[in-house]
């Protein structure tokens, strides 16, 4: 299938088919989130015959709550790991000309308020250019005050000496797994969301599939493959646990999960296409201010957590501290009735066997793959811009493993994603509010559906909801506000208010209910918490 080739269908019941016929695979890939999508493509892309299980949806977890940057890691740089940002740095290349629509490069200005900042984190940024090379999307340069001022107008003018301003990336992450996931399928790979791995099959002590069950129907299916991958990210210890069980060893957890929070306010407070960058706050910690769809993300923070929640609620404290931080650098300090949405994603921080977890800015980001005696390939850490990488890591283990035969890989260093357009075709940025350009080449297709000119809000019609149940695995309202639009993420007020009319577009498609009652609950969660 080439990216102009009219859209797969992603009826349910088919894929349930295929699930049922007796069949031995390949590869069966447990997780839906950046890295098991990743794999999934990567092995389809080889000829393999694949199979990927999402519990949930598509990048449900972690994979679609990410600060939206497609970096090589600043500071990682600052740390020293200068391999892990060479390695970002190429691949955040790749991503940007894989899937234009979808991902494109951002300018960042880190202004200065101490007259040797200047100069000291721009020789860093010439660095990074250099890491960079020929793969970089564009020259570091160092900035005036008036130059700074005119790129950050609602940035804080007193104290300024000057700044810096370097390139990196931004994208809309759970758009892009929703490519990864919809390319895999057009070449050959079934993937099923909302249908959880519940047991891993075992024969002489090998892994030799998956038990999984329809979420929806609570259906039992046997899946066999010759290997089984875990990709799911801060959960892999539940299965390894389950496979440590079925050997009669015990498994020591892995993972330590991190929370990162981010919280949305409007564009009034940085009305620029220009991201701001403060490099070291009041507990040593990055701040964003990103400019992304319409409205502007403030973040992060790095917050150890002991719990797995598919929803994690940020702490008061988090949210606090976000506000206020941006508070120093901005004209205007944003309070939390500015907020329109706060989301928290979990790192998958990968400890050493005999750390307690503690704390999290320690702790490696570099994906780990490893292979239990049984078989199983588990894979976590790592960050959406790797995702590639990883998941030609994890086909080498699975070769050197033997349970794979090995094929050449490099295949998806060069394979456009799902409606991406041609090269040097214009785009708009990611800044814009989503639209119909954010479908690239698939935009007539939706245009083409039933509700093309009835929208419901800014950048989401009644044809896109169409296009999300029938091209898209779309199951429910959240599905399609949380992830297909993004609009939870950006404004969960104006997501609620529109959840019932979206709810009952998908009714009138799947015969269904939409869940808008869980949808209304959701969204409330995403409105800030008065202080």
């Amino acid at each position: 299938m080439t990216t102009s080739s009219l859209p797969l269908d992603t009826d349910r019941a088919a894929l349930l088919a295929r699930l049922a016929e007796p069949c031995v695979y390949d590869l069966a890939v447990i997780g839906g989130g950046a890295t098991g999508l990743g794999v999934a493509l990567d092995a389809v892309a080889r000829g393999f015959k694949v199979l990927l299980l999402e519990s949930h949806d598509f990048a449900k977890g972690t994979s679609s709550r990410a600060t939206k940057l497609v970096h090589g890691g600043v500071r990682y740089l600052a740390q020293g790991n200068i391999a892990l940002v060479r390695e970002a740095l190429h691949e955040r290349t790749t991503l940007l000309r894989n899937a234009p629509h979808l991902a494109q490069r951002l300018a960042f200005v880190m202004p200065s308020y101490r007259l040797l900042d200047t100069p000291f984190y721009g020789a860093g940024l010439k660095m990074y250019d250099a890491l960079a090379g020929k793969a970089g999307l564009g020259a570091t340069e160092f900035l005036s005050r008036d130059k700074t001022v005119s790129l950050l107008p609602t940035a804080r003018t007193q104290g300024l000496k000057g700044g810096v301003k370097y390139w990196d990336g931004q994208f809309d992450d759970a758009r892009l797994a929703l490519a990864l996931a919809r390319t895999a399928a057009a070449k050959g790979a079934l993937l099923v969301n909302y249908c959880p791995a519940k047991e891993l099959l075992h024969e002489d002590g090998k892994v030799t599939g998956v038990v999984c069950e329809d979420a929806e129907t609570g259906k039992v299916y046997r899946v066999r493959a010759k290997c089984v991958v875990n990709a799911t990210g801060p959960w892999v210890d539940l299965f390894r646990q389950l496979d440590g069980k079925a050997l009669g060893r015990e498994v020591k957890p892995m993972v330590a999960p991190s929370q990162g929070v981010h919280v949305v306010v409007d564009r009034e407070f940085l009305p620029t296409d220009h991201a701001l960058l403060i490099p070291k706050t009041a507990d040593g910690r990055v701040l964003f201010a990103v400019p992304w769809l319409g409205k502007v993300i403030l973040g992060t923070t790095d917050t150890p957590r002991n719990d797995l929640a598919r929803e994690p609620l940020p702490f008061p404290e988090e949210v606090d501290f976000i506000l206020s931080e941006a508070g120093k650098y901005l004209v205007r300090q944003p309070t939390r009735n500015d907020v329109r949405s706060v989301w928290v994603g979990l790192r998958p921080l990968v400890k050493p066997q005999d750390d307690d977890g503690e704390n999290t800015k320690k702790i490696s980001r570099e994906h780990t793959v490893m292979s239990s005696r049984s078989g199983l390939v588990t894979v976590t850490g790592g960050k959406w811009t790797t995702y590639r990488a990883m998941a030609e890591d994890v086909l080498s283990e699975c070769f050197a493993t033997g349970q794979l035969p090995e094929r050449a890989g490099g295949v998806t260093v060069n394979l456009p994603l799902v409606g991406a357009p041609a090269a040097g075709e214009v785009l708009k940025g990611m800044n814009a509010p989503q639209g119909l350009h954010s479908y690239g080449t698939e935009a007539a297709a939706v245009a083409a559906l039933p509700g093309a000119d009835v929208w419901l809000v800014e950048g989401l019609s009644e044809a896109m909801v169409r296009f999300a149940v029938r091209h898209e695995y779309a199951r429910s309202v959240e599905d399609v506000l949380a992830r297909r639009s993004r609009l939870l993420f950006l404004d969960a007020q104006r997501a609620a208010s529109i959840a019932p009319r979206v709810a009952a577009l998908i009714e009138e498609e799947l015969g269904r209910d939409a869940g808008l009652t869980a949808f209304q609950s959701l969204a409330h969660q995403y409105l800030p918490r008065p202080q």
